[in-house]
């Protein structure tokens, strides 16, 4: 997962009770440091003072978004006429949250007055509401005891799908080749991908990775091979030409995403085969690079490589996965594909082995293949789905990664997914619901993170 989260806190309160309660504004200000200083270890939450009309909130957000937030969270220190934040806030470019927290988790006989003040920036959140639905403004709403670890919680996960959309806005994708022929489900739209998700594709010339991999040296190539020592399983009849040639293809795709500010990258493997220049496909380079933050997906899918990019900032470690079959005794979907697997979610009790693999896809010689099953435990599936136009669907599936004995013939990664819906009932809904072949797994239960996400990006969340 990458860097925490920068979040600005504009609290809003108003003069009026400066001369009601004298010092209501440095005490309210101390209630929002300790908010931003309760949610600091999820979040990197900024807060300078509080805003008390309208030129506070202007120089306020102008300073958050100086700052680099990726999101701005709206607190309600007392109540303060909504109308004052909206011209400032119709000219932010980062994700809304309106926060409905108070300072006091109970109201007690001893309360007076201006306990009544301090906490009652719920009838403020309501106008704030109010008049951001009527200026045309998305936000998220999270209302809570800002103590409790829910709260918390529920502030990381929209905390992470804002760094997400943030980070989409300036995502780049490098597309090798082209994508495959006659494959419906990974078609797009370049610019309804760049308006309602945020990445540009970049079609890359082969050639010029055919000179990079030309330009790697001995030591780069020793230096890959080493550090496959170290995590993989190496087999003993993988010959060292054909590992070198693979960790030459790895150094050749990280300098072009690194010299490019790529965050993922795709391609297919006609386009590598078909070109007569390249000896295998690089299934351990996207193996690695996965394993070290980028987006990837196969054939040429740059819909699932912009979603493993939101994936792997939102949660971390993502999964390039495909549906392969189908287990009724199991009650279980076999997810595996034909090479390219972020090792990172292997079960930790075998080895990630990497075998000399032959593979008559792309007409090319032995590709090195890492073989792994995923950890047993809770698992997260996402698919990004382009409806028509602006239109997209998030699709999130919810189960289990089984534990399950090693299958000795397939020389690809593999586990069995047990969707929590059953397996005939999550197939009937993903395919009703135009779910691709592609997608991505994470370990571990992240719906949260997902929903907040497509909320977001307001495009249709649909949970199995």
């Amino acid at each position: 997962m990458s860097r925490q989260p920068r979040i600005g806190l504009l609290g809003i309160m108003q003069e009026l009770y400066d001369d009601m309660i004298p010092g209501i504004t440095e005490r309210q200000g101390e209630y929002a440091k300790a908010v931003a200083q309760k949610l600091a270890p999820v979040a990197d939450v900024q807060f300078t003072r509080p805003a008390r009309n309208r030129e506070d909130v202007d120089q306020i957000t102008r300073e958050l978004l100086d700052a680099g937030v990726d999101g701005i969270a709206i607190v309600m220190l007392t109540y303060g006429p909504a109308m004052r934040t909206v011209r400032a806030l119709m000219q932010t470019p980062v994700p809304l949250l309106l926060a409905n927290i108070q300072p006091e988790r109970s109201i007690t006989p001893k309360w007076d007055m201006s306990d009544l003040t301090y906490n009652q920036g719920i009838h403020g959140a309501q106008d704030q509401a109010n008049a951001l639905v009527r200026a045309g403004l998305p936000f998220s709403v999270i209302t809570g005891d800002w103590r409790s670890p829910e709260f918390e919680r529920a502030f990381e996960d929209w905390a992470r799908a804002a760094q997400t959309v943030t980070e989409l806005r300036r995502t780049r994708i490098g597309l090798l080749g082209y994508p495959m022929n006659g494959m419906g489900d990974i078609r797009y739209d370049p610019p309804s991908l760049l308006r309602r998700i945020g990445p540009t594709i970049v079609s890359e010339d082969l050639g010029a990775l055919i000179k990079r991999m030309d330009a790697v040296s001995d030591a780069d190539i020793d230096s890959v091979l080493a550090r496959h020592a170290d995590v993989f399983e190496v087999a003993s009849d993988l010959p060292r030409e054909r590992h070198a040639y693979a960790a030459r293809f790895e150094v050749a795709i990280r300098g072009m995403l690194e010299d490019n500010g790529y965050a993922g990258f795709s391609f297919h493997f006609d386009s590598i085969g078909g070109d007569g220049r390249f000896k295998q496909l690089p299934l351990l380079a996207a193996s690695d690079l996965m394993a070290d933050g980028y987006g990837f997906a196969a054939e040429g899918d740059t819909n699932t490589t912009t979603l493993m990019c939101a994936a792997q900032t939102m949660i971390g470690d993502a999964h390039f996965s495909e549906m392969y079959a189908m287990d009724w005794d199991l009650d279980s979907v076999l997810i595996s594909h034909m090479g390219e697997g972020n090792w990172k979610i292997a079960r930790g009790d075998r080895p990630v082995k990497l075998i000399d693999r032959e593979l008559g896809i792309g007409r090319l010689d032995n590709p090195p293949t890492p073989v792994f099953s995923a950890q047993p435990g809770a698992a997260t599936t996402a698919a990004l789905v382009p409806i028509e136009g602006d239109y997209y669907r998030l699709v999130v599936g919810l189960g289990q990664v089984l534990d399950t004995p090693e299958l000795p013939n397939v020389e690809m990664h593999y586990f069995h997914f047990r969707p929590d819906a059953g397996m005939e009932e999550f197939m009937n809904r993903w395919l009703s619901l135009a779910g691709p072949h592609h997608f991505v797994t994470n370990l571990g239960e992240h719906r949260g993170r997902w929903r907040r996400l497509a909320e977001l990006l307001e495009i249709e969340y649909a949970e199995i």
